[in-house]
């Protein structure tokens, strides 16, 4: 989990929160998070279902490791290979390790990892790198990282994200209470010009539902996701704030509950053995 000032290449620029509040803040979300990572272990599967099943994995790396959990399932499905596990939040990799899965469970950031060139096989990360706010400089450390013939496959998210309660929050009264994510067209063009070979990239929709808007905005300080943008509100949401939000949320409610939809970008670039 990374995340630092830039600017978007769609559009108008913005801030990402800072990365030390970001790894904090998933340092704290550490023993809650894995309850309510509903979406999280959705999202995951489905990347690694994308990863090409003839690709040879001789040492592997789960970026933005979190709890360790699909650093445990990689080590399952590569079981000859040599596992490293990454975050940035200290206290993720702490609930991580006692687990296992992997050789090596590091502190690091994806916009400067720290391995060798040219050491790693497949470079997995599901729901991290929306945090990096220097994108081009993850995709090019994934270049450097990657063997010959090697693959990043990530899952990300982008503008569209949360919209429902980023809509609600407009009406209430038009701050920044939600979590900015760049536009899907930014990945576009970004992975287009690292160098890598895009196999695929896709954004697909996940909806989430809620009984009430209090078992969102829990879930979403569960998993430590909650907001950290520069420029939020500071100091507590008064109860006239509260009644107003509740009731432009409640106009999106579905049969389901209330709609939390995130918009997710799967993205598996490979390294062409020219390049090297």
């Amino acid at each position: 989990m990374c995340a630092c000032p830039s600017s978007a290449v769609h559009g108008a620029p913005y801030a990402l929160p800072d990365k030390r509040q970001v790894a904090a803040s998933f340092s704290r979300a550490a023993a809650s998070y894995d309850a309510v990572a509903e979406l999280q272990r959705s999202v995951g599967t489905q990347l690694l279902a994308r990863v090409p099943a003839e690709l040879p994995v001789q040492r592997w790396l789960d970026l933005g490791c979190g709890t360790g959990h699909f650093t445990r399932v990689l080590a399952g499905r590569y079981a000859q290979g040599e596992g490293l596990a990454l975050d940035i939040a200290e206290g993720m990799l702490r609930h991580a390790r006692p687990q296992g899965g992997a050789a090596h469970f590091i502190a690091g950031d994806a916009e400067a990892l720290p391995l060798q060139g040219a050491s790693i096989d497949l470079l997995f990360s599901s729901l991290a790198l929306q945090w990096c706010g220097d994108f081009p400089r993850v995709l090019s450390e994934a270049q450097r990282v990657l063997r010959p013939g090697g693959v990043l496959a990530f899952s990300s998210l982008c503008v569209g994200t949360l919209q429902e309660l980023r809509d609600s929050w407009q009406a209430v009264d038009g701050l920044v209470h939600v979590n900015r994510f760049r536009h899907f067209e930014d990945y576009q063009q970004l992975c287009a010009a690292s160098g890598l070979q895009v196999l695929t990239l896709q954004r697909e929709a996940e909806v989430l539902h809620f009984p009430d808007l209090r078992s969102l905005t829990t879930s979403l300080k569960e998993l430590g996701a909650h907001n950290l943008n520069p420029g939020r509100p500071g100091g507590l949401t008064g109860p006239s704030r509260i009644r107003a939000l509740i009731e432009a949320y409640e106009g999106f409610r579905q049969p389901h509950g209330l709609p939390a939809t995130y918009q997710v970008v799967y993205g598996v670039l490979h390294k062409p053995s020219s390049l090297y």
